[in-house]
Formats: structure tokens, sequence, C-alpha cells
């Protein structure tokens, strides 16, 4: 990526949202978790990159309590991120507010998603704006990532994850938020870079769709790009390896063989609005409601 980019990483924290996340934030102590998981995962991780040439906006929903915007204050005393506040973000609003942060002075427009649940390797601004990009609009995944449930850890290569970004020139961007992160493909070409692990998914029982995958590793080898991340994770045994490898993940893969071939299925007869309602339906069925 030799070309000079505005790079802004993008992150919902408790925007007001419709759908089956709608449950899952109607839930008692969300918002407190919310904030905990942040604090852990996602600030430090993006506090610790090796490269500062990026921007970074969060979104924030306008009746956020107090505790919650002093909370906001605390974390940006060394101004990392812009915290916008708005009830719902449309594509006019995004831009406006990507072009005020950046200022739009460089060629290329960049854009991340970041889930406030989840972490980044300190390296992977460098690594992504390292890709060698064609000059047409284009959606990267750094595919190798870790996944991080309760003190165990695995290694998973996601072709389609949420870390997802997309190159774009400035005369008419979309952003890697025109659509579904599995779904970029349908509006653009896509390149997968498939290094080392690149970012941190924490799986916790207030996930909405995300589970583990993956094959278990020690975390050793990873706590340079990880840091305290994974500082509390239990290497595994010769016994836990080798019951993962061979119970664990092949289980694991046939129930997501399965789960996948349904929501293909769904996605197939009635488009992302009954696959929605599909995980509405869930939801409910989890919350008694």
């Amino acid at each position: 990526m030799k070309t000079a980019v505005d790079h802004v990483i993008l992150t919902r924290f408790n925007l007001p949202s419709k759908g089956p996340e709608s449950f899952i934030r109607a839930r008692e102590g969300w918002l407190v978790d919310r904030v905990k998981l942040f604090e852990q995962y996602c600030l430090p991780s993006v506090r610790m990159q090796t490269s500062s040439n990026f921007s970074w906006i969060i979104y924030f929903d306008p009746e956020s309590p107090d505790w919650l915007r002093e909370k906001i204050q605390e974390w940006n005393q060394n101004p990392l991120f812009s915290a916008i506040y708005r009830e719902e973000v449309s594509r006019d609003e995004l831009l406006t507010d990507i072009r005020s942060t950046t200022g739009a002075s460089r060629q290329r427009l960049l854009t991340t998603n970041l889930d406030n649940d989840d972490g980044l390797s300190r390296d992977f601004v460098e690594r992504l704006q390292s890709v060698e990009a064609p000059p047409r609009r284009l959606a990267i995944y750094l595919s190798h990532g870790l996944i991080k449930s309760g003190n165990a850890l695995y290694w998973h290569r996601d072709r389609e994850n949420a870390f997802c970004s997309v190159l774009e020139n400035w005369d008419d961007p979309v952003t890697c938020w025109v659509d579904w992160h599995n779904r970029l493909a349908d509006h653009m070409s896509t390149t997968e870079v498939t290094d080392g692990p690149a970012w941190l998914q924490v799986i916790h029982e207030r996930n909405v769709s995300n589970r583990v995958h993956g094959r278990r590793v020690p975390a050793g080898k990873f706590i340079l790009n990880f840091g305290q991340l994974i500082g509390d994770i239990n290497d595994p045994s010769w016994y836990e390896t080798a019951l993962d490898r061979y119970w664990g993940a092949p289980r694991r893969f046939v129930y997501e063989t399965t789960r996948s071939g349904v929501k293909k299925a769904t996605m197939l007869v009635g488009g992302k609005s009954a696959l929605d309602r599909m995980k509405i339906l869930l939801q409910q069925g989890q919350t008694g409601k």
C-alpha cells in the first residue's frame, strides 16, 4: 500500500440497535460488562500499535449515562479517539465524520472495523498498511487471528472476519460498513493476508454470534504481539492439546458447518431480514421473552 492513505478505525460502542443485538443490550449489566471488556482488550490494543498513522472514531449513544461519559473522558485524556454521539449513523453522516476527523488530505481512504470487545495485535495497523493494493476499491482481510475463551487460546483462520478493512479512493467511498463483514465481496474485490495472527476475538456470555473456532495453542509465542491481552492464558497440557485436536476441533467443525449451511439456506430463501428474524427468535428463547 505505497499510496498515502487516511486510515480510520471505526467502532460502535453502544449505538442504539435494532434486530438481534437489541436483546443482548437490554440485559441487565450489559453496558458495565462492555466497559470492562473495552478497557481490558480493545483500548490497550489500539494504544500499543507500532504505527500511529491512523485515526479512531468511536460511536456512543447520546443517552449514555453520566458515568460512561466520565469514563470516556478518562480513556481519552491522552487523545486517542474521537468520541461521537449519535442515535444512528447514516452513510452521509459517517463520511462527514471521517472527513472532519482525518481532513481527507491524502489520496485514498482506508477504513477498518473494530468491535469494542475485541483486540488487535500490536502491529495490526502496520501490517495492514503494508498490503500491496491495486488502484480499485478493495476489501482486505488479515485472516489469521486468536480466539480467547476463558483461560484458553485458539488459532483460527477466518477469511471474512469482522476485523475487515476497505481501501478506496476518496471520490465516492463506501467504507467497511457498507455491509456485513462477510458480504463485502458482494460490493468489491477482496484480498486475504495469511501471515501470523493479527487480531484477538474474545468469547464471552454476551456475544451475539461468536463462538470458539480453530485449534488450541499456547500463549507464549504470541505474547510479543498481544502482550497482557493474553497474559492470563493457561497453556494446555499434552492431554488437553490432544483432546482438543481429536475431539474438540472436529466437533466444532461439524457444528459450524451445519450452522453455516442453515444460515446460507435462510439467506437464500429470505435474505438478511430472514436471518435477523431467526437470530431474534433465538435471543428471545434465551432471554425468556
